[in-house]
């Protein structure tokens, strides 16, 4: 899966090394509606150690966020496959 990275020189690695770690960073310092999901073992992976309590909407407008998520699948990826499978406990 990760051949590519075997034929990247150094300063190409190193480039998608900084790409990664910005990534991580904005989903670490987002908040609110913008994070999905609390991930301290994926911030863990950069060299900064930052695990930040993140800012969590009240029970109705958390609702109302997972609608509008859900809403933008449909618009999104309408083909994508469909599962009435529950969430696990």
């Amino acid at each position: 899966m990760d051949d590519d990275l075997e034929t990247l020189s150094r300063e190409q690695l190193i480039e998608e090394a900084r790409k990664l770690r910005n990534g991580i960073r904005r989903h670490r310092d987002s908040t609110q509606h913008e994070l999905c999901w609390h991930h301290p073992a994926l911030w863990g992976l950069l060299p900064e150690k930052s695990d930040p309590l993140p800012v969590v909407p009240d029970w109705p407008q958390f609702l109302q966020g997972c609608i509008k998520y859900r809403q933008s699948l449909d618009e999104q990826a309408p083909g994508a496959p469909r599962t009435k499978e529950p969430y696990p406990e």
